[in-house]
């Protein structure tokens, strides 16, 4: 009997949505701002998962340019029917105030890998769509309705519209199946069908600390519905304690043996102010749904589980201890992500110079257009990053190296660039809430030639950068606070909503546009060597 300790998918995998095709599960989850769009994951035993890459990663299926923070993909749905893979998300374009300036897409693929067909529009009166096929082959769009507002009425409750294959759009009206529970701010809606009910799965209670998971269930797809009498089935409002905070927004699957399971997404705090600097990961939890009767947790509560027996399952690897890439390959591994934009040239290249990665300097890490950032997502809340590069800063204006980023309002950026008087220097700035210093009182003067490594160690709540520029391995400044790259520091700070997830980014910025390069040689991840798995 196999031990499962969640999180499955540790790190930024917010939003999991799963279905299973014969004996392989698929897990898809949001993105954000961060490309490639929809994050892909493949499992035969829901313990032990592949990353597979993104969906969405052509232009024309996603165009993310000037996207805020915490915008772009949000809460897709992955089924499968009729032989094909069949995918729908958000594009958030505006998220402030009383707006969601927000369009729904579907696209599909025969095969998980793509290629993934060209959207269809379906429609922008909310966000988090979600598929649904009948039995007799008719399909289901249910969706968030969005009112304009700024109190939780604006969460006016989930639609129903069919949508028509052969027309490739949406057809008939949309009609309110339901308004949501006490909990309220209903939105993630999925739905199943099961011993003659419909049984609509939503989030509710806001994606913090109140997080829920609720059901209800109805003989008739358009309802009335009618509530889980243990509402809310999964949650950990009422128990600070547990290790799994703000679990919601769950999808189910059952098993080719006939158990069924969900998936949803949770955090875990650290520090005395309990934030979140992995944002928002995916959990596996075991349910008991008996013919006719409602789902519940196997264990009868209603609080995730951070641990549990599954019989018939293998042993649980870690997701990912330790990750290098010396980017000798010609593509680059699925574990990279940028912002906004496609990894592409002319900003990136592997191949100008083979055995590095070359980024083009272009804008600042504050904007949100042409930034030439590669992004790998911290996994543990103890763990080393570092890089080693060559760059030749000609003026102040040209800067690369390594940051530590959540987003454009909050980051640490170590990086090297040229003084006054021509010499390399290294220096960090920090950017707190859009609140800027440097760390350094002045920048240090690299003397050494050729290549520097720049690198961080995070250890719960402390960040300390180190460098080594071939005098050996030297902390740079003093230790910083980890827990401003989280999702709930932006949030504090009255700066936005914060949806995502920390990440370590090589990056290159040149003032002057003239697209300065900095090559890199490597990049390493390690958890801490005395670590448990996914701590």
């Amino acid at each position: 009997m196999s031990r499962v300790r969640n999180p499955i998918l540790p790190g930024f995998h917010p939003d999991p949505s799963i279905c299973r095709v014969g004996d392989t599960y698929y897990l898809a989850t949001s993105t954000f701002e961060w490309w490639p769009g929809v994050r892909l994951h493949r499992s035969r035993d829901l313990v032990n998962w592949e990353p597979l890459g993104g969906a969405l990663t052509r232009r024309s299926q996603l165009n993310m340019r000037g996207n805020p923070d915490s915008g772009g993909v949000w809460a897709p749905c992955l089924t499968h029917a009729d032989g094909r893979f069949w995918l729908v998300y958000s594009d958030a374009k505006s998220l402030q105030g009383p707006f969601k300036d927000v369009r729904n897409y579907l696209v599909t693929a025969e095969r998980i890998e793509g290629p993934w067909s060209d959207p269809v529009v379906l429609n922008s009166s909310g966000f988090d769509p979600s598929l649904f096929r009948d039995a007799d082959g008719r399909k289901w769009l249910v969706c968030q309705y969005w009112r304009n507002s700024t109190g939780r009425d604006a969460f006016a409750g989930i639609t129903l519209q069919e949508y028509s294959v052969t027309q490739r759009k949406l057809v008939g009206e949309p009609r309110v199946i339901f308004t949501g529970s006490p909990l309220g701010i209903t939105e993630g809606p999925h739905l199943y069908r099961k011993d003659g009910y419909y049984y609509l799965v939503t989030a509710e209670g806001g994606t913090g600390w109140e997080h829920a998971v609720t059901v209800c269930r109805s003989r008739n797809i358009e309802g009335p519905y009618e509530l889980h009498p243990q509402n809310p089935i999964l949650t950990s409002l009422d128990r600070p304690d547990a290790v799994l905070q703000k679990a919601g927004h769950a999808s189910f699957v059952e098993a080719p043996d006939g158990r069924w399971f969900l998936v949803h997404l949770c955090s875990r705090p650290v520090g005395a102010h309990r934030r979140c600097i992995l944002g928002r990961e995916t959990a596996l939890q075991p349910l008991v749904w008996p013919a006719g009767e409602w789902p519940r947790l196997a264990d009868d509560g209603h609080v995730p589980l951070a641990e549990f027996e599954l019989p018939g399952a293998p042993e649980q690897r870690p997701y990912l201890e330790s990750f290098h890439d010396d980017f000798s390959s010609r593509e680059l591994s699925p574990h990279w992500n940028s912002l906004r934009e496609p990894l592409e040239s002319p900003w990136m290249s592997l191949s100008e110079r083979p055995g590095w990665l070359r980024l083009r300097g272009r804008y600042s890490l504050q904007s949100t257009f042409d930034q030439s950032a590669l992004g790998f997502r911290l996994l543990h809340h103890r763990c080393r990053v570092a890089t080693r590069f060559e760059f030749d800063p000609e003026t102040f204006q040209h800067q690369a190296g390594l940051a530590l980023y959540y987003n454009t309002a909050n980051f640490y950026h170590a990086y090297v660039s040229a003084s006054d008087a021509g010499e390399r220097v290294v220096q960090i700035l920090a950017c707190d809430n859009r609140r800027y210093r440097f760390v350094l009182p002045e920048p240090r003067v690299i003397a050494a030639q050729g290549a520097v490594i720049l690198g961080a160690r995070i250890d719960g709540e402390v960040l300390q950068f180190f460098l080594d520029d071939g005098t050996g391995e030297q902390l740079l400044g003093p230790a910083l606070d980890a827990t401003t790259l989280s999702d709930d520091y932006p949030v504090e700070g009255g700066v936005g909503w914060a949806f995502t997830g920390a990440f370590a980014l090589l990056c290159a910025q040149d003032a002057s546009d003239r697209g300065r390069p900095a090559d890199f040689d490597w990049f390493h991840y390690d958890s801490a060597p005395d670590s448990p798995q996914n701590s």
